[in-house]
């Protein structure tokens, strides 16, 4: 260690000596009696700077900001999880449910991505609801293709085969139960890497509070929460989408309807 009483020039030559031994600092500037010194570290980000003087972005900061969640048709599908006829009169504000999966499902033709449906043991728990979609003939066909499972995640092995085939790396979710299927559904959707869309106002339990911990527990997997009219928008993403005029006409004919989640 220096000695604090060693003449002042002599101590200056000594710490110098002391700094350039250890390597952990360099020497940027010298004058009588005050030094500036610089870590390797600190060097290195005045080097890595842009000649606006600003820090550049590193690849995985760049990566990060990109994360935002947006949508389009070009790399979405609609997956609609067991919006079925035994449910109905069980199901916490299932006519906002029902009404809010026509509208996308509406949204899903006029925009034309693929729409993929579920259901619950049908044996058991009957067909899908007619009135959930834009056109109920839809339903069944290779439109609108239907699996049926036992297995709570609609990611049954048929259906995570035809997920495969549409190369789809962005999935929107309406349906039921939110704290069961839709959420084990999501928890897979995104351990595979895709973003997860929740369509709040077409999610719901039999009780509001398992879809209230639902909701939460996807938003910090790391699902995006959105409404039906906010998708609806940024999937056409402005008003020159030669469909503009026909999504516009959807939105208004859905906000007629009364939706239970603003009470």
């Amino acid at each position: 260690m220096l000695h604090a009483t060693l003449p002042k020039a002599q101590y200056l030559f000594e710490l110098l000596l002391t700094f350039i031994a250890v390597g952990s600092f360099h020497c940027a500037a010298f004058s009588t009696g005050s030094f500036v010194f610089s870590s390797p570290i600190h060097q290195h980000k005045l080097i890595n700077r842009n000649k606006n003087n600003r820090p550049k972005m590193s690849l995985a900061a760049t990566a990060s900001r990109r994360a935002v969640g947006k949508l389009s048709p070009s790399n979405t599908a609609l997956l609609v999880c067991d919006v079925q006829e035994r449910f109905r009169p069980l199901i916490h504000k299932m006519e906002t449910v029902v009404n809010t999966t026509k509208f996308m499902t509406s949204v899903a033709k006029e925009l034309n991505f693929p729409i993929v449906v579920t259901q619950q043991y049908t044996k058991v728990f009957g067909p899908t609801i007619p009135d959930a979609f834009a056109d109920p003939k839809d339903i069944g066909t290779s439109l609108v293709p239907v699996f049926d499972k036992k297995k709570f995640s609609m990611l049954t092995e048929e259906c995570s085969q035809h997920l495969t085939s549409l190369n789809k790396t962005s999935f929107l979710l309406v349906g039921i139960e939110a704290h069961v299927c839709l959420q084990q559904t999501a928890l897979d959707l995104l351990e595979q890497g895709h973003d997860v869309h929740i369509i709040a106002d077409g999610v719901s339990s039999q009780q509001s509070y398992d879809r209230e911990m639902a909701l939460r527990r996807m938003e910090s997997c790391g699902a995006w929460l959105t409404t039906a009219q906010s998708a609806a928008f940024m999937l056409m993403g402005s008003a020159d989408h030669p469909n503009f005029k026909a999504v516009s006409k959807l939105v208004k004919d859905h906000m007629a309807l009364k939706n239970e989640f603003n009470e």
